[in-house]
């Protein structure tokens, strides 16, 4: 990967398109942001796939992701807390909890960063029939 400096920040190029990034969140991504959204994602594509491979019937999968920082120490990244909204009809709770310690121990992401920030994962079943 290449970031070359511009006027508001970094840009680069990737096949997918340009992605710039700023502290400036009006002229592109905030680095904290691509961050947080990185373990974000990361996790919720390897649950989705874990949840497939378990056969696992859901229609929907949506993230939020609770941020805690400290102020004191550059504004740093202590804590991600991840919450799992799983759309579905009688999803079994115990293979959700296996899937997301598979989800854990299997995102990149996650792993990357388990020393530095801590990563709280949560789920929430939402029925639909």
């Amino acid at each position: 990967m290449e970031f070359t400096m511009n006027e508001h920040g970094f840009q680069s190029e990737f096949d997918f398109g340009t992605l710039n990034v700023s502290s400036n969140e009006n002229f592109g991504f905030r680095p904290y942001a691509l961050l947080v959204s990185s373990v974000a994602v990361c996790s919720g594509l390897t649950l989705r796939k874990i949840l497939e491979k378990m056969r696992i019937p859901f229609t929907d999968l949506k993230i939020t992701a609770d941020v805690k920082r400290n102020e004191k120490e550059a504004n740093r990244v202590e804590e991600i807390a991840l919450k799992f909204i799983i759309t579905g009809t009688n999803i079994p709770e115990r293979k959700v909890e296996k899937a997301l310690a598979l989800t854990k121990k299997n995102c990149s992401m996650v792993q990357s960063v388990k020393d530095s920030i801590r990563i709280m994962e949560t789920y929430e079943i939402n029925e639909k029939g």
